[in-house]
């Protein structure tokens, strides 16, 4: 039986925040940037294996073909959107359960709690009934609670590997961070991909992390945010980026980084913690708040959120409304990672000349072809890309001492400096007649204000939501996108910032999906276990006709440094219909912001919410401005 402690409910500033907020104060803190790698096992071993060939004789497989048969597709690949959060999690239970040969997840973070209990002891009984189980994850959340995760790669029939692991204890984020003080180019790089597959017949990509937070189950807060459930041949483009980073020589096996022994003294450790922490309280007269309760199995997560989450019912595939359209997939090569020793290169001023999203699709395959997918998408067809490189990268800022870092190689430099968002900057400048734009943490570079200067020349509306300084997990982000606000609003583009209380708006215009499943026992859609909501879904639709979902945000940090993933979609149904509900979260979940003469910014309330418009940051406490006020002028943009 998988022993996974269901632990930590989902902090106030869970996940993006633990790194985007520390990495920020601690490059401020030491000046400098430390490059190493010490402490890493060498010749690892990594049998190479790849996605199940084809998908003709699953059940899966089959299913999609008859779907598309029944509606008279002309598409091959169809597209079903996830934005709410009982469907994104009754999504991934159906495929779960109906894998027969091959299950691939690929995660930025997997978080120990009530969701993920569920989720993977169903990947555990795919894997006894001889479902082959492959899990990636990104090492920077495998503390504390959390690395107790890594216990599915002791499951016979399931591998798990770490991508960019880094080296220090695991038995807190406090202990990984001072680790990190050697390390820190290989801390703040990370992959941030994700995605869900089974049997290269269906899978799940998009914003969405494995936690209770992402699905509506947290009880300190939640996030909003998007996937995809797609069906048919571009999954097959997903499969082939999955293998490209599973054999990569940056994807360790767990057993070579830690063994079943010293997580079970660290499980042994935190019900320790756990006990002490008990009748501390209780010695002083008092009690924790329910969400953060220990219990004696070493939980954390309270029995309303086991019971809600496992009252969910797996979502029924064969109902499923897909829309059968054209699509590409845009993915990083795991070279954007530079390897051991190796510098970052220099952020150019623009994005590469020949970068277009056709260009990036499937860009990290090993075995894909030159040309493009099975399905292309709009706008152009090109060649493969041959970016302009920029000048030579210096030695990567290495403290006096410290080895100086090699340049990078021509395909690392290929990987860093043509990106899944430089492929979005190329489309936006094709854009005709409007931008919808959401991205949360939105720190824009001068190539991406370029790009929004550009398309504003031409007449484009260009329409941005991203998060309020109250409805940021990471407020150290929003210090990047408050001093670039003026001079984004006095070029025209209009900003909108979600507030941070969780309406019924925001559950209904970016909650509703139309898709069949995601209820309860008793058919009702669910609840969410918080008031709080965070925005985490990452969209661009261009013209009412491309719609774009993945994992990037567009700030320096998701086009530089981490990998991401996303799927581009030629649909105009599926593009009104998200754009009528974002429209609706405009103006009703969104204050609007706009530059007085002056220069004074000045924040409109939602429609309806009976709320005085605002002069400065909107429901946000005093001593959170005055960090931002603080701490916003000294953070550099890459880092936030």
């Amino acid at each position: 039986m998988l022993a996974l402690p269901p632990a930590l409910a989902a902090p106030a500033f869970p996940g993006t925040a633990a790194r985007r907020g520390w990495l920020a104060i601690l490059a401020l803190c030491l000046g400098v940037t430390i490059s190493g790698c010490a402490g890493l096992p060498k010749n690892v071993d990594r049998p190479v294996s790849n996605a199940l060939e084809s998908p003709a004789g699953t059940a899966l497989g089959q299913l999609v073909e008859e779907r598309r048969a029944s509606v008279g597709g002309r598409h091959p690949s169809g597209f079903l959107l996830l934005s709410g959060p009982q469907a994104a999690y009754s999504s991934r239970l159906a495929l779960v359960d109906a894998a027969q040969k091959t299950l691939d997840l690929q995660y930025y973070a997997i978080h120990a709690d009530a969701s993920s209990e569920r989720l993977l002891l169903s990947v555990v009984a795919a894997a006894r009934r001889g479902v082959r189980v492959r899990v990636l994850l990104d090492d920077f959340h495998s503390v504390g609670r959390d690395a107790q995760v890594m216990r599915l790669a002791f499951v016979p029939n399931i591998e798990m590997r770490m991508f960019n692991p880094l080296t220090g204890a695991r038995g807190s984020p406090l202990g990984r961070m001072f680790s990190a003080l050697g390390d820190f180019s290989r801390v703040q790089q990370r992959m941030h991909n994700k995605l869900f597959v089974a049997d290269n017949a269906m899978g799940v990509t998009g914003g969405r992390n494995l936690g209770d937070a992402y699905f509506g189950n947290a009880d300190s807060g939640n996030f909003v945010d998007l996937d995809v459930l797609a069906a048919g041949p571009v999954v097959q483009d997903l499969s082939r980026s999955f293998d490209s980073y599973w054999n990569n020589e940056r994807a360790y096996p767990v057993q070579s980084l830690v063994t079943r022994e010293e997580l079970d003294i660290l499980r042994e450790r935190m019900r320790s913690a756990d006990a002490t922490q008990r009748d501390r309280i209780a010695g002083q007269g008092g009690a924790l708040a329910p969400d953060s309760q220990p219990v004696e199995d070493g939980r954390r997560t309270t029995a309303a959120q086991r019971a809600r989450i496992w009252d969910y019912q797996p979502m029924d595939l064969a109902q499923a409304q897909f829309t059968w359209a054209p699509a590409a997939v845009l993915v990083d090569k795991p070279a954007k990672i530079p390897p051991d020793g190796t510098s970052s290169a220099t952020l150019p001023e623009k994005s590469p000349s020949r970068a277009t999203p056709l260009a990036v699709v499937s860009r990290g395959a090993a075995h894909a072809p030159a040309t493009a997918p099975t399905n292309p998408a709009p706008p152009a067809s090109v060649g493969p890309v041959s970016p302009q490189p920029p000048a030579p990268a210096s030695a990567n800022g290495a403290a006096p001492g410290a080895t100086a870092a090699l340049p990078p190689d021509s395909n690392t430099l290929d990987a860093q400096t043509d990106t899944v968002v430089d492929g979005l900057l190329h489309l936006m400048g094709q854009a005709r007649r409007d931008l919808l734009i959401i991205s949360p943490y939105f720190v824009p570079g001068p190539d991406m204000k370029q790009a929004f200067a550009a398309a504003r020349a031409r007449g484009v509306r260009v329409r941005v939501l991203t998060n309020s300084l109250a409805s940021n997990d990471a407020p150290i982000a929003h210090a990047g996108y408050a001093r670039h606000r003026p001079d984004l609003l006095a070029m025209g583009v209009e900003l909108y910032e979600m507030r941070s209380e969780l309406t019924g708006v925001l559950r209904g215009a970016l909650g509703s999906t139309g898709s069949t499943g995601g209820r309860d026992s008793n058919g009702a859609a669910g609840s969410v276990g918080s008031s709080r909501a965070m925005l985490h879904s990452k969209l661009l639709i261009m013209d009412g006709r491309l719609l774009v979902v993945g994992s990037m945000n567009l700030d320096i940090r998701s086009q530089r440094q981490n990998t991401e993933i996303a799927l581009l979609i030629r649909s105009s149904n599926l593009s009104r219909r998200a754009t009528t509900q974002i429209e609706t979260a405009l103006r009703e979940a969104a204050w609007q912001v706009q530059l007085r003469d002056g220069g004074q910014l000045v924040w409109h309330a939602p429609e309806g919410s009976g709320l005085p418009d605002a002069t400065t940051e909107p429901d946000a406490s005093a001593p959170l401005r005055l960090m931002l006020q603080l701490l916003g002028p000294l953070a550099p943009d890459h880092l936030l």
